[in-house]
């Protein structure tokens, strides 16, 4: 699996918001792409991952 432009060994499958604890991110501040399209958050449970899949995790970050 490519992960942000990584290749990266992760045993699947595992869902959107598993690979999300994993990687120890909140998931209320990130926005996840698999394969050029955004997994809606609602959808993240359900949407599997393979290992053949591109994945692109961006985190929120608060400024001023």
């Amino acid at each position: 699996m490519i992960i942000n432009g990584q290749p990266e060994d992760i045993a699947t499958p595992l869902s959107v918001d598993e690979l999300i604890a994993r990687k120890g991110l909140n998931a209320g501040r990130v926005a996840v792409e698999v394969n050029g399209a955004i997994v809606p958050r609602d959808k993240r449970t359900q949407t599997m991952l393979s290992g053949t899949d591109t994945v692109e995790i961006v985190t929120f970050v608060q400024g001023g």
